[in-house]
């Protein structure tokens, strides 16, 4: 599932692509997820911006002054594989024309969504409603985030609830703990321990972000840009999707388990399962 850096790195790739231009038509047969599109309809882009794993789209009304009053939104979530293309093809789920040509939503899977808002209003989006700060934003504070994880259950699925940092998922939460050496399943971490991953999220989210993401494997599903370019930021995966191969740190194999209903790579020997009371 694309995360944040690979929605941002379609923000900053779109951006040169769509910034001032007007939507012509957005064209879908899906209505139940892509909803309210023909409000964007005669509006043009003034902005690309991204909360966590959403890409936002700023539209005003073409050739009026600015005001933000009536400004509405173009939010799209890509799901689990979606993403943007510069041609049709047999997954292009809905059709963005602009007065400068057309972007092709590409979803082989179906999860993508997208809707048009009042700017701010995510009334019916509750995970973009309650999201936490982004993690490479001043925002998110190290004293905020240890006194949160001090309280928290297993801190994997802490993190994909998107509630105490945004934008984090399975690719980058996996690496993320592996780096602080904390097991995912751990609980009610020490301020120290919580130091160190916020840390390491920090670290993992900018390299993960310069190397334009993570594309994983060669399926029509996996995340490319509009171009087809791939993220190089798999190449430097230290945990995630490599069980059975040595630990870059200590050697020993390492695992993969199911927790929260996710897959999670753990070295069973960096990452060891602290005691609540240890």
């Amino acid at each position: 599932m694309p995360e944040l850096p690979e929605v941002e790195t379609t923000r900053r790739k779109l951006e040169p692509l769509l910034m001032g231009r007007t939507i012509l038509e957005i064209t879908h047969d899906a209505p139940h997820r892509y909803r309210d599109t023909h409000r964007a309809h005669g509006r043009r882009v003034r902005g690309l911006s991204r909360r966590g794993k959403y890409l936002m789209l700023h539209l005003a009304a073409a050739g009026a002054a600015e005001d933000e009053r009536h400004d509405l939104e173009l939010v799209v979530h890509l799901g689990m594989t979606g993403g943007f293309r510069l041609q049709e093809g047999p997954h292009t789920r809905a059709v963005l024309t602009t007065d400068a040509g057309s972007l092709y939503f590409h979803d082989p899977r179906r999860f993508g969504k997208m809707a048009v808002v009042p700017a701010g209003e995510y009334r019916g989006m509750p995970t973009l409603l309650a999201m936490g700060p982004e993690p490479l934003s001043e925002d998110f504070r190290e004293e905020d985030f240890a006194r949160l994880a001090a309280r928290a259950g297993a801190v994997k699925p802490w993190l994909l609830s998107q509630k105490p940092v945004s934008g984090v998922g399975n690719i980058y939460a996996d690496e993320s703990l592996w780096r602080a050496r904390i097991h995912p399943a751990q609980t009610h971490l020490t301020r120290e321990e919580a130091g160190r991953l916020y840390h390491a999220i920090r670290a993992v989210m900018h390299e993960a972000v310069e190397a334009g993401g993570s594309s994983l494997g060669d399926g029509l599903g996996n995340y490319r840009q509009h171009d087809g370019e791939r993220g190089s930021f798999q190449g430097r995966h230290n945990v995630y999707g490599r069980a059975g191969a040595p630990c870059p740190r200590c050697g020993t194999p390492l695992q993969k388990t199911v927790l929260g209903g996710r897959g999670t790579h753990v070295c069973p020997r960096c990452q060891l399962l602290r005691r609540r009371d240890a």
